[in-house]
């Protein structure tokens, strides 16, 4: 791989977003932007140019896609960027679905150049093969301005289509505790889809937007297909650092006005909560234990919390270490879909939001990856993420909760009106 070249050793965070928003803006450039005042959120990347691609379509085999994958992502230079929907998940698990397939199994990109802040160091560099591109490009950002300031869009009730609205996704939890109680499922993530008119969205001046009032570990800003995804995810799915592997599931949601250390409390101590996070962990360690080395598997911080987008949030960190013989991809595609939009047993769980759900999810609970090499890559969660398509300029945003037997349908959807909140107005909905 090139030596990254760098830039600037003093490089603030808010001089990465003026650069990334022009590339963004003016060049069609990808992005995916941390949060350095968020714990291991320091490191934001910016694909600029797109110069070869790998999309693939439903139909590709199951059976093919590691190979397609390894022989795209670790052949060449530099770090590869894209997404992987949740459909792709349903063809590796083999989960059936008469649903349409609006989006790609899976696109990722390589670039001309990508640009890497690191907020930790407040470092900036560049890889590039192009020596030339190097030093025209240090002397182009110094002209950049500032990120406009633009107010974040509100829509109205009667714009709103939910593909379950309350009354559906109330009925949609209760089917659910049927099936826990069948055996056919200790846990579910039921999720509705927002469709509104975004006429009045400029998409990159939006996603800045939200960024600087809603900060989080893993936005990001991906072109596919002439769509734009955009994903203000706060959830790590997989990070692999030279062979070490760190997921951070989330399960457990309590909304807040103002923080205190009473409701975190609260939170850690519900029965409820507790379960749902639990479940999620042992899966998550089950599944990356196939890819790790033997005995290598822990988990550490058991039921943590932190805050984002006015919600208290519950997390657990799962680490191992890739085993001998084992790359990224390995443990990517045998651990997606992530346990946490699905739920357990996964197989069974995803056949079951198959029949609940009148839509589909495309890159909403998918995931976000950056992959550098074999033993190197990060990967986000595409929750709290949206869909905008600039020809029928259609906004898509999905949401969702996790049910167990003890589930509230009530409690639930307003679980998930929350988790939209900073997209809708509640009050909207």
């Amino acid at each position: 791989m090139n030596t990254p070249f760098i830039i600037s050793d003093s490089c603030s965070f808010e001089r990465f977003r003026e650069i990334a928003f022009h590339f963004v803006h003016g060049q069609e450039a990808d992005v995916l932007l941390g949060s350095p005042e968020l714990p291991d959120s320091s490191l934001s990347y910016l694909g600029i140019e797109p110069q070869d691609e790998l999309v693939l379509q439903s139909g590709v085999s199951g059976a093919e896609i590691p190979a397609k994958m390894k022989e795209f992502c670790f052949s060449g230079e530099g770090p590869v960027i894209g997404y992987l929907s949740y459909e792709l998940g349903q063809e590796l698990r083999g989960v059936g679905s008469s649903k349409a397939v609006e989006f790609p199994l899976l696109h990722l990109k390589k670039y001309r150049a990508v640009l890497i802040h690191d907020g930790g160091n407040s470092s900036l560099k560049l890889i590039s093969c192009d020596k030339t591109y190097r030093s025209s490009f240090v002397a182009f950002i110094c002209g950049i301005g500032p990120v406009p300031d633009v107010e974040l869009p509100s829509f109205a009730s009667e714009e709103i289509c939910m593909s379950l609205d309350k009354q559906g996704y109330k009925a949609g939890v209760a089917r659910t505790l049927e099936y826990i109680r069948d055996g056919l499922t200790y846990q579910l993530n039921l999720t509705t889809r927002f469709t509104m008119p975004g006429g009045d969205i400029e998409p990159v001046c939006w996603f800045f937007a939200l960024h600087k009032r809603y900060p989080a570990s893993y936005y990001a800003l991906f072109r596919s297909g002439g769509k734009i995804i955009v994903s203000t995810s706060p959830e790590l799915f997989l990070r692999v650092e030279q062979g070490r592997v760190l997921s951070e599931p989330i399960k457990g949601t309590l909304a807040f006005e103002k923080y205190s250390q009473e409701q975190v409390s609260s939170l850690q101590n519900s029965v409820k909560e507790d379960s749902e996070l639990s479940m999620i962990v042992d899966l998550i360690r089950n599944d990356i234990s196939a890819d790790c080395r033997y005995g290598s598997v822990i988990v550490e911080d058991h039921k943590s919390v932190f805050a984002v987008d006015n919600l208290l949030q519950m997390f657990s960190r799962v680490r191992g270490e890739l085993a001998e013989g084992r790359d990224c991809i390995d443990l990517l595609l045998n651990a997606f879909p992530g346990g946490s939009i699905t739920g357990c047993p996964k197989k069974s769980s995803m056949e079951l939001i198959d029949r609940l759900e009148p839509h589909a999810r495309g890159p909403y609970c998918g995931s976000i990856v950056l992959i550098h090499g074999p033993q190197d890559m990060v990967s986000s969660i595409a929750i709290r993420t949206a869909v905008y398509d600039p020809d029928t300029q259609q906004l898509d945003y999905w949401a969702g909760s996790g049910i167990v037997i003890d589930s509230d349908p009530e409690a639930e959807y307003m679980e998930t009106i929350a988790k939209a909140a900073k997209i809708l107005d509640p009050e909207s909905v």
